[in-house]
């Protein structure tokens, strides 16, 4: 017993170590010395070496539909991360973090209405006490110059392409590893966020370990350390335990944000986050589709 009670601290611990790194990922952006798409295209782009060894032996298996469903899904992961980046740059990195871990509330309707999948009992319940937390937190925001509201907008529209890449390659998921996943996909990202950033911002290349540092960062923290220790830790800790580590992640990116750009929230503000999370709980906690992570949380964003 004392055994099994030590290995469920342990994966509690790793999890939670995970989802520390996941939350730096708004924090990295912000110190980017390139622009916020193009810090998303190299943070893709030195992910795919990284990937490879891990996906390549798996390769052969894919087909050509499944190889065209995947560039596709990258398509749509690369307009969440474009925006997630983007809205750094106007919002917190607390309500960044948060809004797009919305996801679920697309996800869901559409895994129902596609694969037929069941609906949490509380659902309704648990949208309606989000959405009322979301409208707590817009309106007791401390800076109401309009550029805040943007960059909450831009967010909560990633986490809706963030929802299409999860259910584009939801059925892929229980034939294909999520390295393969990735690692493909990945290619789509690229290609998209090479020709955005080429179109919007212009193509930066970076220069010196200053500029480079933030990029390193970004892929590591997040698509080597953060992603596969939190699959590591997949089935070992329960879902609703898992759903609360998860939550978890807007507060660890405020701790951040606030000792490092001395970024501030109204207590109203944090209201309406612990509203948006205990509603976000309520649904998680009955619902456990079979996506890439056990929670969704933007790369994922």
């Amino acid at each position: 017993m004392n055994t099994v009670r030590n290995n469920e601290t342990r994966y509690i611990i790793l999890e939670l170590l995970a989802i520390a790194f996941l939350a730096t990922g708004g924090i990295l952006v912000k110190i980017s010395a390139l622009s916020p798409i193009n810090t998303g295209f190299y943070r893709v782009l030195f992910s795919l070496p990284l990937l490879f060894p891990i996906a390549y032996k798996h390769l052969k298996q894919l087909s050509k539909r499944d190889t065209m469903i995947l560039l596709l899904a990258g398509i749509f992961l690369a307009g969440d991360i474009s925006l997630w980046n983007l809205s750094f740059h106007y919002t917190s990195v607390a309500n960044a973090n948060l809004l797009t871990n919305l996801t679920t509330f697309t996800v869901i309707p559409f895994s129902y209405l596609i694969f037929k999948e069941r609906i949490p009992k509380f659902f309704l319940a648990g949208a309606a006490i989000t959405i009322a937390g979301v409208f707590i937190l817009i309106t007791g925001k401390t800076d109401t110059n309009g550029s805040s509201f943007f960059g909450d907008f831009l967010a909560l529209c990633g986490s809706l392409f963030y929802a299409g890449f999860l259910l584009i390659s939801y059925r892929l998921r229980n034939r294909i590893s999520s390295s393969v996943i990735m690692f493909v996909s990945g290619f789509g990202s690229v290609i998209t966020l090479l020709i955005t950033a080429s179109l919007v911002e212009g193509l930066q290349v970076p220069h010196g370990a200053s500029q480079l540092w933030p990029l390193l960062g970004l892929t590591l923290f997040l698509q080597v350390i953060g992603h596969n220790l939190l699959a590591h830790c997949q089935g070992k800790v329960t879902v609703n335990l898992s759903s609360v580590i998860c939550l978890s992640q807007p507060a660890i990116a405020s701790i951040y944000s606030f000792f490092i750009f001395s970024e501030n929230l109204s207590a109203i503000e944090v209201i309406g986050i612990i509203i948006i999370m205990a509603g976000v709980y309520l649904v998680k906690a009955q619902y456990n589709i079979k996506s890439i992570e056990v929670c969704n949380i933007t790369e994922d964003s």
